[in-house]
């Protein structure tokens, strides 16, 4: 299994188009996405997180080059909500357990 992590920040006026966003946009795409095994989307503030894991890396590249993670990204980066830089990381996911 594959993490990956995105990482933004939002302006703390705009919370709640990024909550509605992050819910009506974003949710929905990835549980749509072949190989997501699930999403946690989580705040401290104004920093905002969205982990997603994967069965393969494969998986991932699909989805970045997929049209509705391309417009979901065209989206939120034109949202007005985002302030900051973004970052993506990978990880192998070593060990884990879910209930």
């Amino acid at each position: 299994m594959i993490t990956r992590l995105w990482t933004t920040s939002v302006i703390e006026a705009k919370l709640n188009e990024y909550e509605a966003f992050a819910r009506d946009i974003s949710l929905p795409m990835f549980r749509n996405s072949p190989g997501c095994l699930g999403v946690l989307m989580f705040r401290d503030g104004p920093a905002c997180h969205v982990l997603t894991l994967w069965r393969s890396q494969s998986d991932i590249d699909a989805l970045e080059m997929s049209a509705g993670y391309i417009e979901t990204v065209r989206r939120i980066l034109s949202s007005g909500f985002l302030t900051g830089v973004q970052t993506s990381r990978t990880f192998e996911t070593h060990l884990s357990w879910m209930a």
